[in-house]
């Protein structure tokens, strides 16, 4: 169901998947020009590259012969943090992300790290909302810059890992 991205071939899966997603669920809530923007500044091929290069590990989500979604993680001193977790509309309420949350626990329990985080756009309603459900709590609201006069207003949230 995970697949580890190391090839072009699924970086360029990535960036096609990230402009489908990102196009369908954040115009609403971020608009045209600032999508645009973060696509080409985080979810080009090249900067996934380069992301992947600065040790972030991306899996793509498969369901059956279809990439569906996709996740990132950064393994940090004592947390794991899931920078991206994206999931087609079509499939989502179907548990993946959940399985998702569940992938990343493993890789935290693996490594030792005792607790996943998170950012989530503010306005983002039905994702926090996912998040809570499975645990997830709210720690600190974050303004970002990132450039072109676009910031990002988020909330870093966290899960401790169960030693399940």
């Amino acid at each position: 169901m995970f697949i580890k991205v190391a090839a072009m071939q699924h970086i360029e899966t990535v960036e096609a998947l990230a402009r489908e997603i990102w196009t369908e669920h954040y115009l609403p809530i971020i608009g045209r020009e600032q999508v645009d923007y973060m696509l080409s500044r985080f979810q080009s091929a090249q900067a996934i590259e380069e992301q992947i290069a600065n040790g972030c590990l991306y899996f793509l989500i498969r369901e059956a012969e279809e990439f569906i979604g996709y996740i990132s993680i950064q393994p940090k001193e004592q947390e794991l943090f899931l920078s991206k977790i994206y999931v087609r509309s079509s499939r989502r309420g179907k548990g993946y992300g959940r399985k998702a949350v569940r992938f990343a626990e493993e890789l935290a329990k693996e490594k030792g790290l005792g607790k996943i985080v998170l950012t989530v756009n503010k306005n983002n309603i039905l994702a926090i909302k996912a998040y809570e459900a499975i645990g997830f709590k709210k720690v600190e609201a974050l303004v970002q810059d990132i450039g072109k006069g676009f910031v990002m207003d988020d909330y870093k949230m966290e899960k401790k890992r169960s030693e399940k």
